[in-house]
């Protein structure tokens, strides 16, 4: 089997992905305003939390603002956002709306929910 030398890539394609470097760099340096739903401080609440602000620790470095909302207190919020289990975590800004259930504990997965990383870098 010939092995095949792989090719320069075009200076549109050099745009394009200085273009998408950009805009990932900007995308961070944005306000990111996160909701965590939870239904009491149970340990998957607890956890949850946890595991979302060790990653906004990671990869948000203070651009991102992170509001815990428990649905014991406050039920009739949970239809503003269309929430249907706990917990759920909603990405607010930037748009688009995004959302996560479960205790964010595989953190590949939320990095690529939250579009942190591209989708299939995870597997």
């Amino acid at each position: 089997m010939a092995a095949t030398k792989p090719s320069k890539p075009s200076a549109s394609a050099n745009k394009t992905a200085t273009a998408k470097k950009g805009a990932s760099r900007s995308r961070r340096s944005a306000l990111w305003e996160l909701r965590l739903y939870v239904a009491g401080m149970t340990p998957t609440s607890v956890r949850a939390f946890e595991n979302l602000k060790k990653l906004c620790e990671e990869h948000l470095q203070g651009v991102y603002r992170i509001h815990v909302i428990d649905l014991l207190e406050r039920p009739k919020l949970a239809h503003g956002d269309q929430i249907i289990a706990v917990p759920t975590l909603v990405r607010r800004l930037p748009t688009p709306v995004k959302k996560i259930i479960g205790d964010l504990s595989n953190a590949e997965r939320v990095l690529v929910g939250l579009d942190l990383r591209p989708a299939g870098s995870w597997r």
